[in-house]
């Protein structure tokens, strides 16, 4: 009676034991499929946002690339200029001077702001190295002239200097490039000066714009 009465109670411990196996593994499965599923989820997301970002940034690419192709308005192009150094004076078919033979020495451009005129073949030299020249005369109002010369300070690849003998208050120059403006609030500044300063059309990209001489 006795040794029936223990066979019957390790079979229930058996039982049972076998029944918490059973739970134990089903939450297992369970856990692993939630977690496999919260994973799936998260990569799914993350590669969605990455596609985002990344059609984000291909798309302002595009349209910094279709910006860059446009001409700013208004500007000037000339072609078939000279890169001979010389060292002469040169009459420059355009005022100021867009690029054609030149000193063999630059002018200094990495921001420089001149209170006098500068000798253009040098100033054309800088062109050359990809520099913007911002010019002006006395037309040119005097709060004008104060905030280029701050913006010219601070934007490498750049100078400025009085220049009496041109049609318009102020101008900015690039090699073969050129674009006549009233007032520095025009937006056309900004415009030259992100698409010029070291652009495409630059002949000797990388160049210095330190290192050369100082009026």
């Amino acid at each position: 009676m006795g040794s029936s009465r223990a066979k019957e109670q390790r079979a229930a411990r058996r039982a049972k034991m076998e029944e918490i196996r059973r739970a134990e593994a089903a939450r297992e499965r369970r856990n692993r499929v939630i977690t496999w599923t919260a994973s799936a989820v998260i990569v799914v997301g993350v590669a969605g946002t990455g596609w985002y970002f990344v059609d984000r940034a291909e798309r302002a690419d595009r349209a910094r690339e279709a910006a860059a192709a446009e001409p700013v308005a208004g500007e000037k192009t000339f072609e078939d200029l000279g890169r001979d150094h010389v060292a002469t004076p040169v009459d420059y078919p355009m005022s100021p001077a867009v690029g054609g033979n030149h000193h063999q020495a630059w002018i200094n451009c990495d921001g420089d702001v001149y209170d006098k005129e500068i000798g253009e073949t040098n100033a054309v030299h800088s062109l050359e190295h990809g520099a913007v020249w911002v010019t002006y005369n006395d037309k040119a109002a005097e709060k004008d002239v104060a905030a280029l010369k701050d913006r010219v300070s601070r934007t490498p690849y750049t100078l400025m200097s009085p220049y009496a003998d041109q049609s318009s208050p102020i101008v900015l120059s690039a090699w073969g490039k050129q674009v006549s403006v009233d007032g520095a609030d025009d937006p056309r500044v900004t415009a030259f000066l992100d698409k010029y300063v070291q652009g495409e059309q630059t002949p000797e990209p990388g160049a210095a714009c330190t290192g050369g001489i100082s009026a």
